[in-house]
């Protein structure tokens, strides 16, 4: 039977990128698709979880859902320069008509995660793929139902490994360091999905030109456009000559657990002010320190990229 989950995400182009490959694989049922502020601030989040929704054109309605507009504590951060400023890279989508391929939720993301997880206990895989604001409201909303969540796949934090927003600090965690301090001592089955493990998966130009461009569809077609790719300098969005698959993979380990080495590692989230704000700290030898969390250090990347572009294919 195909695993049920809810993607929680703050849709710029590796989330969108995540959608595509979670809706393309018969192993998942996605029932819902969750915004919170991150990438860009919400409005942009939740127009561009629907835009994706059209593109994508899925079997079966999900439900889509608002969520939080802002951490915990302090103001968003957002990180345009990575995925332009409609988050998507100023990627061009074909017009749906009238069609909606989406339920719209009446209420807030983290009721909808709850009300999801106790409906069918044991049964609800929550991928996350953004700051985890959504889910520690959820888990002051509905402790109890929360417990009855299957896992939590989380794309976030630098455990090993320097981070992206900060020379310690990895985004997603440095957004809301106070929520993914919450989650990660929730005591909830959790798998870490942190940058030591997506830094070690991404698109080159090499396969943008011989597998991605190849393919010949709207999906490629939008890969190229939303990682802006130029093919004549073989160059991405800000100048980079890579693209992390960051979100994508999170969706992967959901599809394929073998695919990630995981190691259970035991961490805090540093929420406190400073040069470490939003640091994964593991602790070495002295527990409990923090909490135990199953930590991805090791990937097939060529298995994980074969998965990816199949998936393009629809």
């Amino acid at each position: 039977m195909a695993k049920k989950v809810i993607i929680d995400c703050d849709v710029g182009v590796d989330d969108a990128l995540a959608l595509v490959l979670a809706f393309h694989s018969p192993e998942l049922e996605v029932q819902a698709v969750t915004g919170v502020n991150g990438n860009v601030p919400l409005p942009l989040v939740f127009g561009n979880i629907q835009k994706v929704l059209n593109l994508i054109q899925p079997s079966h309605n999900p439900w889509i859902a608002r969520g939080a507009d802002r951490p915990l504590t302090g103001k968003g951060v957002y990180a345009r320069e990575v995925h332009g400023g409609d988050g998507l890279g100023g990627a061009t989508f074909r017009d749906s008509g009238r069609r909606e391929w989406w339920r719209p939720f009446p209420r807030q993301a983290h009721e909808l995660i709850c009300e999801s997880a106790a409906g069918e206990p044991g049964a609800l895989t929550l991928i996350t793929v953004g700051p985890l604001t959504n889910v520690a409201l959820a888990l002051d909303h509905d402790p109890e139902a929360m417990k009855a969540i299957r896992e939590i796949i989380v794309m976030g934090g630098a455990v090993r490994t320097t981070g992206n927003i900060t020379p310690y600090a990895e985004f997603n965690f440095f957004v809301d360091p106070l929520a993914a301090s919450k989650v990660l001592g929730s005591g909830l089955p959790i798998r870490l999905v942190p940058l030591d493990v997506t830094r070690q998966v991404a698109l080159t130009p090499e396969v943008m030109e011989k597998r991605i461009r190849s393919a010949k569809n709207e999906f490629a077609r939008f890969v190229i456009e939303s990682t802006g790719f130029d093919e004549s300098s073989e160059k991405f969005l800000g100048g980079k000559t890579f693209f992390y698959l960051h979100d994508p993979l999170a969706v992967a380990a959901a599809i394929c657990p073998d695919l990630i080495g995981m190691e259970n590692v035991d961490l805090r989230v540093v929420t406190e002010g400073g040069e470490h704000y939003g640091q994964t700290q593991e602790s070495r030898g002295r527990k409990p320190a923090g909490t135990e969390i199953n930590v991805g250090f090791k990937v097939d990347a060529e298995k994980f990229l074969d998965l990816f572009i199949s998936r393009l294919k629809g």
